[in-house]
């Protein structure tokens, strides 16, 4: 049995020390996307270039994360945390005290390592403190973290940055995230990997083509969710003629939306994983298709933005827990995975949504959206009949 043997295990308390780490850890990622303006003139750079800040990190986590968690599969997932929270503190001291633009971008790449790190060992200490069917509200504590900051965390840094310098976000994040590392030193429990669980083994597992397709599916959601929002700006000052500060507040409404999607996801997650990535994909597939209907109404596009958010994430803990039961001993590793291919699906959504309005126009971005969202929906409906591999089952004895 997996025990903790320096202190009792206090769930509340380890998840909100989980918690904690994420959403600070997604504050460090957004800040450049409030601040970006800013860091351009201070680092002499455009703001395309600016922006390569934001892909740096994407493609850290995307790539850096699973690698992490292969090669630290052997370790105590309590000291796999401890020091990749060492490491983000340590590479955001860099950004925060003087890094030119070069030192900068390893920098982030670095620290979005450390973030996909980070997801794979929360998850796998998330669900080894509560009963199994608490598993996907477990998860949920630590997406719902990253989502916080999103819709908490980016303005709040913002407004600290355009006040004290956007160095000045940076060195906050170095505090707070100085603080959680104390606190999680005294909280975390030991979570051992089973003997069973090295790297090699939890690969043939982790990468499954069972694994996979589920994986694609987080993908092909997030490619639909992101077709359309990385250009709803643009979409809401042609088509519902909204600008200047109320776009905030169309922003703040999917931020939100987000938030408590992922939490509530949760609990879908622990009633039926499968039933709620189906419902999720139609969800965020009739948002977009009422956002592109009634993109003349801002009232109906308030609500089409807010079905996005809260259905797309949503579907966050049911993607991790498919993936971590379907992967069997292959779960600590197999953690890692969905944050990369939301990711990979953020990255595809841009690029579609992209090719889409050179060929049709900004709303044409909605239907390029809608239609992989049509297409997800049959491959959640699909991916629900995918089972663990037979060898996987005797895993629960070894814990014994």
């Amino acid at each position: 049995m997996t025990a903790n043997r320096r202190t009792p295990t206090r769930p509340m308390l380890v998840l909100a020390v989980l918690f904690a780490g994420a959403f600070v850890m997604g504050c460090a990622e957004m800040l450049v996307v409030g601040l970006i303006d800013l860091i351009a003139v201070d680092l002499s750079v455009s703001v395309p270039a600016a922006g390569a800040l934001v892909t740096a990190n994407a493609l850290g986590l995307a790539i850096g994360g699973p690698l992490l968690t292969f090669l630290t599969t052997r370790f105590d997932r309590r000291q796999v945390l401890l020091a990749t929270l060492v490491v983000f503190v340590l590479a955001n001291l860099l950004p925060a005290f003087g890094a030119d633009y070069a030192t900068s971008l390893v920098a982030r790449a670095v620290i979005g390592a450390a973030q996909g790190l980070f997801i794979a060992a929360a998850m796998v200490t998330a669900t080894s403190i509560v009963p199994p069917d608490r598993a996907g509200r477990a998860m949920a504590v630590v997406i719902t973290g990253f989502a916080s900051a999103s819709a908490l965390g980016l303005p709040l840094g913002t407004l600290l940055g355009q006040a004290v310098g956007w160095r000045g976000s940076f060195a906050a994040v170095v505090a707070v995230a100085l603080a959680i590392l104390l606190v999680a030193a005294r909280v975390l429990p030991s979570v051992p990997t089973p003997r069973q669980g090295d790297a090699v083994g939890q690969a043939r597992f982790a990468f499954a083509p069972r694994v996979l397709a589920v994986l694609g599916l987080a993908a092909l959601i997030f490619v639909a969710i992101q077709s359309a929002v990385t250009y709803l700006v643009p979409f809401l000052a042609e088509q519902t003629d909204v600008s200047g500060p109320a776009v905030g507040a169309y922003l703040m409404a999917y931020g939100v939306a987000t938030t408590i999607g992922s939490f509530v996801g949760g609990r879908f997650a622990d009633a039926n994983a499968t039933r709620a990535l189906i419902v999720g994909a139609a969800g965020v597939t009739v948002s977009l298709i009422v956002l592109l209907s009634f993109g003349g109404n801002p009232f109906v596009v308030a609500l089409a933005v807010i079905g996005i958010g809260l259905f797309g994430m949503a579907t966050g803990p049911s993607l991790q827990h498919r993936v971590v039961s379907l992967a069997g001993v292959g779960a600590p590793l197999a953690a890692s995975l969905p944050a990369s291919a939301v990711n990979a699906g953020i990255a595809g959504g841009a690029f579609l949504g992209g090719v889409a309005i050179n060929v049709g126009g900004v709303s044409a971005a909605v239907v390029a959206g809608a239609v992989v969202g049509a297409v997800s929906i049959v491959a959640a409906w699909a991916t629900g009949f995918l089972k663990p591999a037979e060898v996987a089952a005797p895993e629960p004895a070894a814990t014994r």
